[in-house]
């Protein structure tokens, strides 16, 4: 039976997830306005005439996350907190928000505008959550907590398919706000997150590095954790983990580019983010309709899919909370990256050697059986997607890095992924339209690769302590120096190294 503060920790980490819901609604909401016939007359859009400068909305949104990600999000956690962080990420999207929902007639610009708000916002909210999520989590259920961050991105486009899919029913009562209703909405959870936050205590490992605050930091691990016995250790692991990266390696990000194990760590992460998105799922967020159409000629059809899908990437990525912790990083990596390759060779497959059939409009489709069977596969694809490359990408970036480029790094890494994609979908468009479902094969090739990738270059993180992380990459074990350092190592006398004890373990369950 868990303790009132075990809860209570699971409480403020769940909170700091919900961080992830504005994310996952953004999304799916920009592509639920753009298929509003009342949102290009607002707008005094038409698809074929102004497909750039539609192409420029989306576009703008993945510049403003970038920047945060790259030049923001990480000095506004370092310098004013995690807590902090985040709230200015929900402020900038409450703002951007009624930017884009009240923008005046036929002025595109206020609503690009607020669409690189939002980008900035979400940016700094996706920099501090994941880092305080780590910061405050016991590394035995790291991995569990860090699973409800990318459960909460399904959350959010779940919330953003089923206002999309209702207000599209009723579109005709509704009329211009039939896409205000999809915008508007996204102002919900920034809202829940900012009354909660000052409620609950800031990063321990803030207090000691930002200011030396020890009671603080004591103060705060007090009400997350049972024992005094656990925050005497922890407050003490954490001040050693400093010391030592201030005095011996770099207490500013200078350290990402001077310290060897942790350029290690920065190019591994930036590939296995890149490689979150060139798995197939960031293309299949954003073109899962044109790939649909190429099935079904219905658009509520579509829509209801879409939801569906949706609804099951929340229950698929719980399926992380008992792996993650249990079988490791690296074997969620490799068999997500396998059943992913396998899903995205079969689906093409089912698609050449099936015939067409000429539907309602007198376009070629699929008959409705090889429509099922094609969206089954899709949605086993997400089946092995949300727990692995969707969740464990995340649980990985949060936790390898060291205290003093902790939060600069995860900012970097994560915008990898809006980097990859926007890139990507420069031509992916063109590659749908002249090789039609055979183009996945690109997507099955990508995820083999990165399965062997994982397997030869990952080392496995599962129940390692933040502090002690740098060992499993060739770097000096910063507890054990910073400890020397202080005239503390008694402290440690009779304690099992961590990094070892994880190494048996990984070993046992063979990984």
């Amino acid at each position: 039976m868990p303790t009132s503060k075990r809860v209570y920790n699971w409480y403020i980490a769940l909170v700091a997830a919900m961080c992830m819901v504005l994310y996952g609604y953004d999304a799916s909401v920009f592509n639920a306005a753009q298929g509003s016939d009342n949102w290009l007359l607002w707008f005094d859009l038409d698809t074929k005439r102004d497909a750039n400068l539609i192409g420029l909305v989306n576009t703008a949104y993945t510049i403003g996350a970038i920047v945060a990600g790259w030049f923001l999000g990480g000095p506004t956690a370092d310098y004013f907190g995690r807590r902090i962080g985040m709230a200015v990420g929900c402020l900038l999207t409450i703002a951007a928000t009624f930017m884009q929902a009240f923008a005046p007639w036929h002025n595109l610009g206020c609503f690009i505008g607020g669409r690189v708000l939002i980008g900035i916002g979400q940016g700094m909210a996706l920099t501090a959550g994941p880092i305080y999520i780590g910061e405050v989590s016991p590394p035995e259920i790291r991995g569990q907590i860090m699973t409800f961050w990318q459960m909460f991105y399904s959350v959010g486009s779940f919330i953003a398919y089923w206002i999309a899919y209702a207000c599209n029913a009723n579109k005709e009562k509704l009329g211009h706000w039939d896409w205000r209703m999809v915008v508007i909405f996204q102002i919900m959870v920034p809202i829940i997150i900012i009354v909660l936050l000052p409620f609950q205590p800031e990063s321990p490992r803030w207090w000691i590095k930002r200011h030396n605050n020890i009671e603080e930091a004591k103060k705060a691990l007090r009400k997350i954790r049972d024992t005094e016995e656990e925050v005497e250790y922890e407050v003490l692991t954490i001040r050693e983990a400093i010391e030592f990266e201030n005095e011996a390696v770099s207490g500013s990000y200078l350290a990402l580019f001077k310290d060897p194990s942790i350029r290690k760590r920065l190019y591994l992460a930036f590939v296995l983010n890149v490689g979150q998105q060139l798995s197939g799922q960031g293309t299949l967020n954003s073109y899962s309709s044109a790939i649909y159409k190429t099935i079904w000629t219905s658009s509520q059809t579509i829509n209801l899919i879409n939801a569906l899908n949706a609804t099951c990437g929340i229950l698929f990525t719980l399926n992380a909370v008992w792996t993650a912790d249990r079988f490791g990083r690296r074997w969620l990596f490799i068999v997500g990256a396998i059943g992913m390759g396998i899903c995205m060779l079969i689906v093409p497959i089912v698609g050449m050697t099936t015939p067409d059939v000429i539907g309602a409009k007198g376009a070629a489709t699929k008959t409705q059986p090889v429509g099922i069977a094609i969206v089954f596969l899709l949605f086993l694809f997400i089946f092995f997607y949300k727990p692995s490359w969707g969740a464990t990408t995340w649980i990985w970036t949060s936790e390898v890095f060291s205290m003093n480029v902790r939060a600069q790094a995860v900012g970097m890494c994560s915008q990898m992924q809006n980097v990859a994609n926007t890139i990507f979908q420069q031509f992916f468009p063109i590659f749908l339209a002249r090789e039609g479902l055979k183009c996945l094969f690109f997507f099955m090739a990508t995820n083999f690769v990165l399965a062997v990738f994982v397997w030869f270059f990952v080392p496995e993180t599962m129940k390692v302590p933040l502090e002690e992380i740098d060992a499993l990459f060739g770097g000096q074990n910063h507890v054990e120096k910073g400890g020397q350092m202080l005239n503390t190592a008694e402290a440690h006398h009779g304690e099992k190294n961590s990094v070892e004890v994880q190494q048996r373990e990984t070993k046992e369950i063979g990984v």
